[in-house]
């Protein structure tokens, strides 16, 4: 039958249906798909046919550099947590006046409340048992504390009988005194600011700041091997009992990986080997673990700050425009991840810092010397500054101690650290017009004629590695490191006050002092007194004692306050400045060095502890067969 083509007509399908029917069929068609596909992607136990049609979930961003340079895949604890807590503000917004300081030990981290302690140890007080959680079982360990306290060649705290029938001489005096400081120093900020950071003496308050990520206690987590150290009983169990019940590490700001290192992770592996107590184990490895995404990066040189909350990180702003790692941060990690591993079983940190030794070695060096900024991006230095004070230091310090701390087996490290101390003496080392001798800055080939505070500990580590260098570069060594301990006792004695400016010149015919305000402060620093220490155990010369007691005097004179002890502003005025701060590393190092400068050899022996930069005691690795060697 012919159609008409009359517009709007449609005619029939080929099987005969007509518009009508067409649309009620299509209609079903569609909503029989529908149905179909609805079922496949929103019903339970639908993931296996989704993956048939979806593309799988892209990994998030960085994680998988890190799982690449571990050598094994992701684990949970390299996630971001679920539910995290909600973010601290930016670092310095409770405080204007804070900025992050190119120095070490400057900053102050603020507090993020926690929002729960699921990750934490429960404890039973009293019984010394650590009860697992779940999500802890992976924290177990084989390490065996009595065998490890077996191979020591000394007792951890000496040999010296009952002080109480101890004849009472000039050095036990002295000794007790110190003793007492810290005494004062702990019982100070128990009363005014038990679980903030640190103490303000002269507002009779405590502080947070912004440096550690939310984290509170650095001044009891510092103080914990000083106070078992100084058989401080009572005062230790109080600091344990801290970290048992409120040390939270569920935080969520932004934290210095090389502050958090030093000062949590030291202060914590320290005590565990001092003590045996698992709380500390199981704490540093977890917040070990936190520190590990700073090491995401193109290079694996870790950023110099870590999110807690989300996992990134991002190198300082003042380090070339935010663009550089700093080699004292990443260069002093060695030590404390080699342990996290030792009591871990989980070798991804020490593989981190393995790592970062890899790529200082293939790196060219200018002269030999190791600029201070480093890309984690590129590989490649940022600007031609070097230095043994600040941004520079501890790295050099690192590398004799892990040689030590292999139990002499280390001989990477061992060739790093001599081959950088000739360069070192090659282009840094001056001796002034009056017979001082320093160690100046470097920039690109230009000296800078100024030795930093923190440049002080440089004559106790030159002192310390003079035993192993080749025979006739030892009395060498020995002597150079009197004579650069020897300028910074110059830098103290040229004040009032007897104690040192934060960074000394020698130009215009001034030597070893201050030329402006901004450096003549004094922030209870230990470099001076830390070089005091290892001189007097390598040469027993009854100076490093009379310098030590100088330092003590000057101590109770300027620094002590009514409610604890405080740096002052300005070394050269006899009317002291307080500037309000405890700072931890006062009762981690300074008091510390100044106690063992005035004990027995063997307490805390160099042959069975090596320092960290907070001079937390970690132990030498000390093989089961013979008490020597063993990597």
């Amino acid at each position: 039958m012919l159609m008409r083509k009359v517009p709007g007509f449609v005619p029939a399908s080929p099987w005969g249906l007509r518009l009508p029917h067409k649309f009620l069929f299509l209609l079903f068609l569609s909503g029989l798909v529908t149905l179909c596909f609805g079922a496949l992607f929103l019903l339970p136990n639908s993931s296996r046919l989704k993956r048939l049609f979806l593309a799988p979930r892209t990994q998030q961003p960085g994680l998988e550099v890190v799982a690449q340079v571990a050598g094994h895949p992701l684990t949970r604890e390299q996630e971001s947590p679920p539910n995290p807590a909600p973010a601290a503000p930016a670092p310095g917004e409770d405080d204007p006046s804070s900025q992050a300081s190119p120095h070490r030990r400057k900053g102050w981290p603020r507090r993020t409340r926690p929002t729960g302690s699921r990750e934490e140890a429960t404890v039973a007080r009293g019984s010394g048992v650590v009860v697992l959680r779940p999500q802890e079982e992976s924290i177990r360990s084989s390490f065996d504390f009595n065998a490890f306290r077996s191979r020591l060649r000394h007792p951890v705290l000496g040999t010296r009988g009952d002080e109480s029938m101890e004849p009472q001489s000039l050095v036990r005096t002295q000794r007790e005194k110190i003793k007492e400081m810290m005494q004062f120093a702990w019982q100070s900020y128990k009363r005014y600011a038990m679980g903030k950071n640190e103490l303000r003496p002269l507002t009779k308050d405590g502080y947070e700041g912004s440096m550690f990520g939310g984290l509170s206690g650095a001044t009891i987590i510092d103080s914990l091997d000083t106070l078992h150290l100084m058989e401080l009983k009572e005062e230790f169990q109080e600091a344990k009992a801290w970290v048992e019940e409120s040390f939270h590490l569920n935080v969520s700001g932004e934290a210095s990986l090389f502050e958090v290192n030093i000062r949590y992770i030291g202060g914590l592996l320290s005590a565990f080997y001092l003590t045996g107590e698992e709380v500390f184990r199981i704490k540093a490895i977890q917040l070990g673990e936190k520190l590990l995404p700073a090491f995401n990066t193109p290079t694996g040189i870790p950023k110099g700050v870590v999110n807690f909350k989300s996992g990134s990180n991002r190198s300082w702003g003042w380090a070339m425009a935010g663009s550089s790692s700093i080699l004292a941060e990443f260069g002093s990690l060695h030590l404390e991840f080699l342990h996290l591993t030792e009591l871990s079983g989980n070798q991804v940190f020490a593989e981190k810092v393995r790592n970062i030794r890899k790529v200082l070695r293939k790196i060219d060096k200018p002269f030999g010397l190791y600029p201070n900024f480093l890309s984690p991006v590129s590989g490649n230095w940022m600007q031609h500054h070097v230095s043994v004070g600040g941004l520079g230091d501890s790295f050099y310090e690192y590398l004799i101690k892990s040689w030590l701390m292999s139990a002499k087996t280390d001989t990477e490290a061992k060739d790093m650290y001599y081959e950088a101390l000739e360069a070192i003496e090659t282009h840094l080392l001056n001796v002034s017009p009056g017979g001082l001798t320093y160690i100046a800055e470097w920039r690109g080939g230009i000296l800078d004629h100024k030795m930093g505070h923190l440049a002080c500990f440089s004559g106790g580590m030159i002192a310390l590695g003079a035993e192993d260098a080749k025979e006739e570069k030892r009395a060498h060594y020995r002597e150079l490191a009197a004579q650069i301990t020897k300028t910074c006792h110059e830098s103290y004695a040229r004040s009032d006050t007897k104690l040192g400016p934060e960074a000394f010149w020698f130009n215009s015919g001034r030597e070893a002092v201050a030329t402006q305000m901004s450096e003549s402060y004094y922030i209870l620093r230990p470099e001076v007194v830390e070089s005091y220490m290892y001189l007097w155990r390598q040469t027993h010369n009854p100076i490093y004692r009379e310098w030590g007691w100088e330092v003590v005097m000057a101590l109770e004179k300027y620094c002590r306050t009514e409610a604890g002890f405080s740096g002052i502003q300005d070394v050269y005025s006899k009317v002291p400045n307080h500037d309000n701060k405890q700072q931890t590393f006062f009762l981690a190092e300074t008091l510390k060095y100044l106690y063992l400068l005035f004990s027995e050899d063997d307490m805390l022996s160099l042959e069975d502890w090596v320092f960290n930069t907070e001079a937390h005691p970690l132990p030498v690795n000390h093989s089961d067969s013979s008490g020597r060697g063993g990597g």
